[in-house]
């Protein structure tokens, strides 16, 4: 795929120099961890090379977004992904699916094929895994920080709302990460009451 080296390249500048100084969680460490949490869905669902690399560009370039606003950024990540696959010589089918992706990162998450469930199922892997709790907290101090919640309550709350209303949507996920989401969601619960 031509351009994909050096537009991989770009993006990754953008997230190491151009996000918010109040951005704790939808850093390059987030992305770089869907990344490789894609990487193995792709060897899992034996997906081909082309499919592999807007895969991997969507990923990379699903909170870019962040570095124009905290409002919207799927639509800004994907003007962002526009305009750095044109420039790159990408066609408009690729740019297409590439947008359709970042846009079923969106909450509440829809995604309508493989590479939607992929990239979703990705972007919340941390909600299933042993390290929920150290990423959650920096999800917490960087909303707190923008004013969105205002205290460790309303954030416990939140969270036990938000993981009893998220679903999984690859089969891997839902037979390996929900059941951990799950245990997470019943020390929440243990410990409002």
């Amino acid at each position: 795929m031509k351009g994909y080296n050096r537009l991989r390249k770009r993006i990754l500048q953008i997230l190491e120099s151009q996000l918010p100084e109040n951005i704790y969680y939808h850093k390059i460490g987030h992305t770089l961890d869907a990344l490789r949490v894609c990487n193995q869905y792709i060897r899992r669902e034996k997906l081909d090379t082309h499919q592999a690399k807007l895969l991997r560009l969507a990923v990379l370039m699903h909170d870019a977004g962040f570095s124009i606003s905290v409002q919207d950024h799927e639509m800004h990540s994907c003007r962002i992904a526009e305009l750095l696959m044109l420039d790159h010589g990408f066609p408009d089918s690729d740019i297409r699916m590439v947008k359709n992706m970042i846009m079923a990162t969106r909450i509440p998450q829809k995604p309508k094929n493989i590479l939607e469930k992929i990239i979703c199922d990705a972007d919340l892997d941390y909600l299933g895994r042993s390290d929920y709790y150290s990423k959650s907290h920096r999800l917490f101090k960087e909303l707190k920080s923008r004013g969105v919640i205002q205290s460790d309550t309303e954030w416990h709350k939140e969270q036990i709302q938000f993981l009893e209303n998220h679903r999984y949507h690859t089969d891997f996920a839902r037979k390996y990460l929900a059941p951990e989401k799950k245990k997470r969601l019943e020390e929440l619960k243990r410990g409002l009451s």
